[in-house]
């Protein structure tokens, strides 16, 4: 099977994709969902993100939210996939993580959808209202930025 065909295998089964957008000083910019009923994760920090649109691939789908959501262009590259198994807050099924970098003040971000856009250090994920997927994927950047020598580091 080829790459394309493996994508697109996963895109059928409902793969999401989410940024893991970081700045200089290794803070993450998450996004507060909007607290209503229907969407996924209501009323929790999650980095930006969303599912493909019918014939997108999931690079052109990471990208596209990205630019939606908040009005960056950044090169964005693919870094893991997690899991979401929680279907209470209507999250399930894989999400494939992409990494990028960015620089700059949050809150002067034009916000499209959420409540607000704002930089965290990793260190206060526990005191956040998190899903278990958004941990897991900023553990395992965590764990390969701290493994790497600076010149592999995961990040673009």
């Amino acid at each position: 099977m080829t790459d394309t065909e493996l994508e697109a295998e996963a895109i059928e089964a409902g793969t999401g994709v989410s940024a893991l957008i970081t700045n200089s000083q290794g803070e993450y910019l998450l996004h507060l969902r909007d607290d209503i009923e229907g969407i996924c994760w209501p009323g929790y920090w999650t980095p930006v993100g969303g599912r493909p649109e019918p014939g997108e691939s999931l690079a052109d789908t990471v990208a596209r939210e990205v630019a939606e959501e908040t009005g960056l262009t950044i090169p964005l590259k693919e870094f893991t996939t997690v899991q979401q198994r929680n279907a209470e807050h209507l999250g399930k099924g894989p999400i494939a993580i992409y990494t990028g970098n960015w620089d700059g003040d949050a809150h002067a971000l034009p916000l499209t959808e959420g409540i607000m856009l704002h930089w965290f250090p990793a260190s206060v994920l526990p005191r956040l209202r998190v899903p278990p997927w958004c941990r897991e994927a900023i553990a395992l950047h965590q764990n390969a930025r701290t493994s790497l020598p600076a010149s592999e580091d995961t990040s673009p």
